[in-house]
């Protein structure tokens, strides 16, 4: 309870990091021009990701907010209009797109990944609960409830496994206040990673730690993927990340 009543507060601490940050955003990597969609997360719209998108078009990224209005859940609008999204944007730049998904944006970017991952370079989640197996690891379930009559789709718990067919990252904390960061595990692979940072969910758009993840994440040459690696100044930013439950397991075992 107490992460989740600070989290506006909290979420202004993390910008004010930013801001603080601004020498180390000047040394960033300088993107390579690919096209790059955000999403936004439950009851969020493109202003949510403004600055994140605003960041990232600064280093040479071509960045596009998804254009669909509050995000209400997977209504007709937003199913349909977030793939036609990606492939237009797919077919003006003739490259696959990065999608980056801000918690329900996520289990979004995801599922686009699955469906179109000849369109999709790699998926980048902000404190997404791709893994959710219960309603109690989130402090939203009622609000996405509430437009529930609105929803094409519907999920069975627990919400996903096996890995993606395109590079996946998910950022998470463990000072989420909105949902358990355990939910917001990938098992990790060849092509497939978790980055822990210390920041809240609602600043986990514009925290210094995170866009400096997502930076690195999106300079990578197409194609070749590789694990994130903080440089040694900025380790303590970057907590060693979690392992899901079942990685756990095995690990032991």
């Amino acid at each position: 309870m107490p992460l989740f009543l600070t989290e506006p507060a909290r979420a202004t601490a993390d910008l004010g990091l930013l801001l603080a940050a601004g020498p180390l955003l000047r040394r960033l990597p300088g993107g390579d021009g690919h096209p790059v969609l955000v999403l936004p997360g439950l009851l969020a719209d493109d202003g949510s990701t403004r600055l994140l998108r605003t960041v990232l078009g600064g280093l040479g990224y071509d960045v596009h907010g998804w254009r669909l209005g509050r995000n209400v859940g997977p209504t007709a609008l937003a199913v349909d209009g977030m793939r036609e999204r990606l492939e237009q944007l797919h077919h003006r730049h003739d490259r696959p797109v990065t999608v980056i998904g801000w918690s329900l944006g996520g289990i979004y970017a995801r599922d686009l990944a699955r469906r179109t991952p000849h369109a999709v370079r790699q998926v980048i989640t902000l404190g997404s609960p791709f893994r959710m197996a219960s309603v109690d690891q989130t402090r939203v379930h009622r609000a996405f409830d509430h437009y529930s009559h609105l929803h094409v789709e519907r999920r069975s718990l627990p919400l996903e496994g096996g890995p993606l067919p395109v590079p996946s990252t998910s950022v998470y904390s463990r000072y989420d206040g909105i949902v358990h960061w355990s939910c917001c595990l990938e098992t990790p692979g060849p092509r497939a990673e978790n980055i822990a940072v210390q920041a809240s969910h609602l600043g986990l758009g514009h925290h210094p730690a995170v866009v400096y993840a997502v930076a690195d994440r999106l300079a990578q040459a197409e194609g070749a993927w590789q694990p994130f690696r903080a440089p040694g100044v900025l380790r303590p930013a970057f907590p060693r990340p979690d392992l899901p439950a079942s990685a756990a397991s095995a690990a032991a075992a």
